[in-house]
């Protein structure tokens, strides 16, 4: 009996800047596997029209980018802890005819952190965040499972960051967005969660002169690599981590349970998705 080729792909509106078929694909390659991962652009009003239809078209799950991540939470059968604790999901597959889901962003932020910053965490201090959407409830989810003591969250508007405060509870304080540079001096991680300096546009206007020494600087933007905040915290002699590593890793639980092989993130792959960035 020939075996049914395996299927998945990445949805969102729009899909074309997704690089997660040239991820999944270059898996697919590696391990031989005889399997076929595709992006799918999907109107708004028919998400759960689509979803509820990955059985019948042949698929065994898929990823799930803008503006879905919050709209496919509510939809699923099953949700596991990381999808709940940030209230998003973005990677789905079926299970015993139900639809569950995960969010993988905490998983690949934190595993790219512990690889490329392994002593993160020695210091007992605090980690400032820019931003307070999607991805920053992924991180903070991280970071307080890590133990992080607080983490101070810097956003336009506070009161979208209070109410964050508010779910994650009193290890999360709001602080005024133009208190981010003196606030966040003492850091043993800063991070920026917002789309300040994707494709090279806007400045977050940190001034890096006092910071520690042993700060790491990360952003999660991966386009450009080299974004003005991770230069600028270069020029001030800062460890920094760029966003294309919690990209790979935050897709290797989703390969896994699509095709059934926990695939490697290896450095030809970083190579490869990092050209084809810097080449668009």
């Amino acid at each position: 009996m020939k075996q049914v080729m395996k299927k998945a792909c990445v949805i969102g509106w729009p899909i074309e800047h997704s690089r997660s078929p040239a991820i999944h694909g270059y898996w697919l390659e590696r391990y031989k596997i005889d399997g076929r991962y595709t992006k799918r652009a999907v109107p708004p009003d028919t998400i759960e029209t689509f979803l509820a239809s990955l059985a019948s078209e042949g698929l065994s799950g898929c990823n799930v980018t803008i503006p879905f991540k919050e709209t496919a939470f509510r939809l699923v059968d099953e949700r596991d802890a990381s999808a709940t604790a940030v209230g998003a999901a973005n990677t789905l597959w079926l299970e015993n005819g139900q639809l569950c889901a995960s969010n993988t962003d905490t998983y690949g932020y934190m595993t790219y952190l512990g690889l490329e910053a392994e002593d993160w965490n020695r210091r007992d201090a605090p980690v400032s965040i820019l931003g307070a959407g999607g991805a920053a409830r992924a991180i903070i989810h991280g970071f307080l499972e890590a133990g992080v003591p607080e983490i101070r969250l810097f956003n336009r508007s506070e009161n979208r960051a209070e109410a964050l405060a508010q779910t994650f509870g009193p290890r999360i304080k709001v602080m005024p967005w133009e208190q981010r540079s003196q606030a966040s001096t003492e850091a043993s991680v800063l991070v920026n969660t917002t789309s300040v300096g994707l494709k090279g546009e806007g400045s977050l206007g940190l001034d890096f002169t006092d910071f520690h020494p042993d700060c790491i600087v990360s952003d999660i933007v991966y386009a450009p690599l080299d974004t003005g905040l991770i230069r600028e915290a270069r020029r001030h002699g800062l460890r920094t981590v760029d966003g294309l590593g919690m990209l790979l890793h935050q897709a290797v639980p989703g390969f896994e349970k699509w095709f059934g092989v926990r695939p490697e993130v290896t450095d030809e792959l970083y190579e490869r998705i990092a050209a084809d960035i810097e080449g668009a």
